[in-house]
């Protein structure tokens, strides 16, 4: 791959497009913990207008963080069973194989008609070759081989002169995975960030909770949530992190008028503390009634639906 040419030497902090809208948005945050001084209207017009100037320089730059790499895939995952291995069918989980045995039940004859339609090759195996690909699962005679999922790189996601990321920390659950996905693409993301390890990945689970949605928006995956958000601020992004313990409601969110990154942590431990450090605001879901937190997918669509009414208007 050829290297990308250099973009000559970095600006001074106070000379880049966003450095006064990032002083103001720390300096809420700072005051807020504090209860001292808050944002006013007139510091509100210049982040706008601060947000405005760089969506017409151009954006923010697209330089490749150091840490982070171009993942090219995972090892192919089995589902096994009749039951799971049709409903992976036909939520349209991108499969590479079906492995089956004999094609005397229904449910076998409908997953090979489903993987037909599909062009995905149908292979004959013995039981005791499926026994072997499943390492002794319970195959009841069928298995679906999924493809590996290629994962873009995190700067793949800067795209246009508003991008709108979304950053996994701590989410485990594949579920999870799939529903924040499905939300990002519903409401206009360029794609969706995940740590390379100790966080849920682009399986099987992942796909059918997706409902097919993970075929058009990119997931990436970083060595360093913390290091990654710091790039994209060194992009021209803000970071903001959706906690319980927020000071800044969601509907309130200016800094998300521009390039925006919204941080969704898991419902038991919500984002770590390098990464809520890290984000220029940490904001929350108000919530008059009687639950005390929210499935983190529930409130990442939440989250995603005020900053998408915030950026239309």
């Amino acid at each position: 791959m050829p290297k990308r040419k250099g973009k000559g030497p970095t600006p001074k902090a106070e000379n880049r497009h966003w450095h006064g809208k990032r002083q103001k948005a720390r300096a809420v945050k700072s005051s807020r913990r504090t209860g001292t001084e808050t944002l006013g209207p007139g510091g509100a017009r210049a982040a706008r207008k601060t947000a405005a100037e760089a969506a017409k320089t151009g954006g923010p730059s697209s330089g490749r963080p150091a840490g982070a790499r171009r993942a090219t895939g995972e090892t192919p995952e089995l589902v096994t069973g009749r039951n799971p291995v049709v409903e992976a069918l036909r939520a349209k989980v991108p499969g590479a194989a079906l492995y089956v045995t004999e094609a005397r039940d229904e449910r076998i004859r409908e997953a090979i008609q489903i993987a037909a339609d599909r062009n995905i090759p149908l292979l004959e195996a013995g039981r005791g070759e499926l026994d072997r690909l499943t390492d002794g699962a319970v195959h009841q005679g069928i298995a679906l081989q999924v493809k590996p999922y290629r994962y873009a790189h995190p700067d793949d996601l800067l795209r246009g002169t508003r991008p709108l990321i979304v950053a996994l920390d701590g989410i485990t659950d594949p579920r999870n995975l799939g529903a924040i996905v499905r939300s990002a693409a519903a409401f206009g993301a360029s794609g969706v960030v995940v740590p390379e390890r100790r966080a849920a990945g682009v399986t099987a689970g992942a796909w059918k909770t997706s409902a097919g949605t993970l075929a058009t928006i990119p997931v990436a995956q970083t060595t360093n949530l913390a290091r990654q958000l710091k790039a994209y601020q060194k992009a021209g992004c803000f970071v903001a992190g959706l906690d319980a313990e927020g000071t800044v409601p969601v509907g309130d969110m200016e800094i998300a008028d521009g390039p925006f990154v919204l941080v969704v942590g898991s419902e038991g431990k919500g984002i770590g503390r390098l990464v809520a450090e890290t984000c220029d605001q940490l904001v929350t879901i108000p919530m008059p009634g009687q639950a005390e937190s929210l499935n983190a997918g529930v409130a990442a669509g939440v989250a995603l639906y005020e900053v998408s009414r915030r950026r239309a208007s």
